[in-house]
């Protein structure tokens, strides 16, 4: 363990906040039973683990590897920040090291927060132009997280104006029995109606009397109230 990172867990430890910590543990579900069962918060804000992370990018890989296999999320995710930093910057050789990196210590991407700020920004950046393959492997994951990464990935070639992987994905996903799946499927359907409603619309049409209802509420969340009313009732 390099001195900066002695001195980044010593700034986290110092910044930590017993109330926020409380407030984490119930609102990323860490009781027995619950997604995040056994997940660590020391009681960080979003804002300032973005702080830390900008002052510390200069941690090495090594460093990053303790963070995000560290029990305490905050540690997690302000290693992924940095890690999306030096995608951001880094060279084609650089980026190839960070993308690897990212899928060989996906175990400590074990929350929604570390996967929805991370995964777009790496795998679906990494994967923009080449084979996506690997989220199709994902999507028929047995893992949580695994599945996740598929769907969210996809944002990234949403904002591309390439909608194709997200639709195959959220067929492949249309009866997974997680409720966190079902949020993020219907929210990148949504993401794809605010760019090409047509596009969105097709495919609800076919699929959306058999979809869990969370997954058509996010995806028909911005529609006018009557037809989403109409696609609640099944009468589109």
């Amino acid at each position: 363990m390099s001195k900066r990172l002695k001195e980044l867990r010593k700034n986290i430890r110092t910044l930590a906040s017993p109330e926020i910590s409380k407030t984490m543990q119930w609102f990323f579900k860490t009781s027995k039973g619950e997604y995040g069962e056994g997940d660590v918060f020391v009681g960080l804000k979003v804002p300032t683990q973005r702080k830390l992370a900008r002052g510390f990018k200069d941690l090495a890989l090594a460093d990053l590897k303790i963070l995000l296999n560290s029990p305490v999320h905050e540690e997690r995710l302000i290693s992924l920040f940095i890690l999306v930093d030096k995608y951001n910057k880094g060279d084609e050789k650089e980026k190839a090291k960070i993308f690897s990196f990212y899928l060989k210590n996906k175990k400590g991407i074990n929350n929604w927060d570390l996967v929805d700020l991370s995964a777009p920004k790496i795998i679906g950046k990494h994967l923009l132009k080449k084979s996506k393959s690997l989220l199709f492997k994902f999507a028929l994951s047995k893992n949580l997280w695994e599945r996740r990464i598929a769907v969210l990935s996809t944002y990234e070639f949403i904002r591309n104006d390439d909608y194709a992987t997200t639709l195959q994905i959220a067929k492949i996903l249309l009866q997974d029995n997680h409720d966190l799946i079902h949020k993020a499927v219907g929210w990148m359907l949504r993401e794809i109606g605010k760019k090409d409603l047509r596009a969105e619309e097709n495919f609800l049409k076919i699929h959306y009397k058999k979809m869990p209802r969370t997954m058509l509420r996010y995806a028909i969340e911005k529609f006018p109230e009557t037809k989403r009313k109409k696609y609640l009732q099944g009468k589109i």
